[in-house]
């Protein structure tokens, strides 16, 4: 078993109809690839988000509102009766980004303190962005007592000092296709260091692509080639990280384990 923990199903251009959706989730299968998590950014954007893979018994979904999309809004009140769907397993993606926006940091801070709160709230766990921010992305999630939901820094590329700050609060961290780039060499050393029973694979998708497929829009059957090299990179055969990568999510996701008949 594979899983796909951070896809993008609703925004693949490459799957504009449901006959393309349905070969971009036959691909993922042939790859190995048995649930995929599929992550609202915009709230706007949920209810296409949710109606569009409504046929996939094996997509799960949060709700959530991301730090580059926090200026349409962010109604509190509307992502918690989202997130009452049975098949919304988190909240998110939320957190902080520095590098693309930091004329909004104040608002991302905000949003992002709101998200914890409600998270905490309903008792679902945080799936988190965090980028050219770390100091206050950790300090936020200790201020609103994330570790008692827990949750995954997703699409990870920071230092090893926030990596072990996250594992410390009871975080996951999520490793996608970045790790396969020429460049991602100080990523790599951290990925090493992640303990078994706080990573995940992730593609992201359709976004960073991983080696071989750079160029390509990405999609979830590109998790089988992140789960391989990440294998190799720390010395563990493929299954064994197929196999402990899954479990993990099903630990971190309790929904998500109760929906695939995993409790």
């Amino acid at each position: 078993m594979l899983i796909d923990s951070h896809c993008h199903l609703d925004r693949l251009k490459s799957a504009p109809d449901d006959k393309t959706l349905q070969q971009i989730m036959a691909n993922a299968k042939a790859s190995g690839v048995d649930y995929l998590l599929c992550v609202n950014v915009r709230q706007q954007g949920f209810e296409a988000m949710r109606d569009r893979v409504a046929a996939f018994d094996n997509v799960f979904l949060s709700s959530g509102v991301h730090p580059l999309d926090v200026q349409d809004g962010l109604d509190v009140e509307q992502i918690k009766r989202f997130a009452t769907d049975e098949r919304v397993v988190a909240v998110g993606e939320t957190g902080l980004d520095y590098f693309y926006a930091n004329e909004t940091k104040l608002l991302q801070q905000q949003c992002f303190e709101q998200q914890i709160d409600l998270a905490v709230e309903i008792n679902k766990p945080l799936i988190v962005h965090t980028r050219d921010a770390r100091e206050d992305t950790i300090n936020r999630l200790k201020q609103g007592n994330a570790e008692r939901v827990g949750g995954v820094l997703h699409c990870f590329t920071e230092n090893w000092e926030m990596a072990k700050a996250a594992i410390d609060l009871g975080f996951y961290i999520s490793v996608s296709g970045i790790v396969t780039f020429k460049n991602a060499g100080e990523l790599r050393s951290v990925i090493r260091k992640v303990p078994k029973d706080r990573l995940l694979v992730e593609t992201d998708s359709p976004y960073l692509a991983p080696v071989p497929h750079r160029g390509k829009e990405n999609q979830p059957a590109f998790v089988r080639d992140v789960a391989e090299f990440v294998a190799e990179l720390r010395g563990e055969s493929y299954p064994e990280l197929a196999d402990y990568t899954s479990e993990n999510f099903f630990k971190l996701f309790p929904q998500a384990a109760k929906l695939a008949g995993r409790t």
